[in-house]
């Protein structure tokens, strides 16, 4: 985890240290069965597909959620406010500042991304600003910057690489079965076990990249909450956000979808239910969690 004066959280980096692991050796697992299936010839093209897809997403993971999200970064000038709060909460947490976005959306929300700490971006909507009050928004911010600061963002971005290339790489091989198909008929059990490998590939970083992100989230909050030392402020601000995106049309949802995870409450109903289908814990669960914390802080020490 980066160096601030957010609690360290070892549970969460060794959920991340295994994440990545595993996904690394079934991304490795990935293209050693496409190399099969293709040729050896063609080893060193899909080495360097699979090594571009992976950088590529690293490198544009905070402009592909911005341009997601529709968001554009502001300047101080601009949101002096919202600057002021984010200025305030690098200082407690003695952490670089990231920049600072807004989305142009009305469902209230906020989010995190980008490759490191020095280049990273916490962006709010412009329904949150309009829903919540300084304190809760301060929360917020402290939520999402305890993401930065545990460097998770990274993970999840990442990580998540592994799937996107799974399924672009299943294409490949089903196209190099094919050519290879023409003049060899045995070609068709290697493109199988292509397929099946890239479909493992695929629902196993489906499956832990959302275990990781319910995590991480209730690690963010616990992390936000120590740092402001106001639980309730984060408390009421998740029941706000979540009461405002179940009466926000779905239509409305959906330019969030493709960075729901990503989101301090899913930007997508549905996506809130618990089980493995679920990118973040149940709304009680998190409040349970503030709660606890509240009641922590409030007991007189000995």
């Amino acid at each position: 985890m980066a160096h601030s004066r957010f609690i360290k959280d070892t549970g969460l980096t060794a959920r991340m240290t295994l994440t990545m692991f595993l996904l690394g050796a079934l991304f490795v697992g990935l293209v050693v069965g496409l190399i099969q299936v293709v040729g050896s010839g063609y080893a060193p093209l899909v080495a360097i597909i699979a090594i571009g897809m992976a950088f590529w997403q690293w490198w544009s993971s905070d402009k592909v959620a911005m341009r997601a999200m529709r968001a554009r970064e502001v300047t101080p000038e601009e949101a002096p406010e919202l600057h002021g709060m984010i200025d305030r909460l690098c200082a407690l947490a003695d952490m670089p500042k990231p920049r600072v976005g807004i989305a142009d959306m009305a469902a209230p929300n906020a989010f995190a991304t980008g490759r490191s700490p020095d280049r990273a971006v916490v962006c709010v909507t412009t329904g949150i600003l309009r829903t919540l009050d300084a304190e809760e928004l301060e929360a917020v911010l402290a939520h999402e910057l305890s993401h930065v600061a545990h460097r998770d963002v990274l993970v999840m971005t990442v990580a998540s690489s592994a799937g996107i290339a799974a399924g672009l790489l299943m294409r490949f091989a089903q196209f190099g079965g094919m050519g290879r198909s023409r003049n060899n008929n045995s070609a068709f059990p290697a493109v199988l076990v292509a397929l099946l490998v890239s479909l493992v590939v695929y629902a196993v970083s489906f499956l832990l990249l959302r275990l990781l992100s319910r995590y991480r989230e209730l690690s963010a909050d616990r992390a936000g909450a120590y740092l402001t030392l106001k639980p309730a402020a984060l408390g009421s601000a998740l029941q706000k956000i979540s009461g405002e995106a179940a009466a926000t049309p779905s239509r409305d949802l959906r330019a969030g979808n493709a960075v729901s995870a990503l989101c301090i409450v899913p930007a997508v109903r549905g996506t809130g239910l618990s089980g493995l289908m679920a990118t973040h814990p149940p709304l009680q669960q998190r409040l349970e969690q503030l709660a606890r914390i509240q009641a922590e802080l409030g007991r007189p020490t000995g």
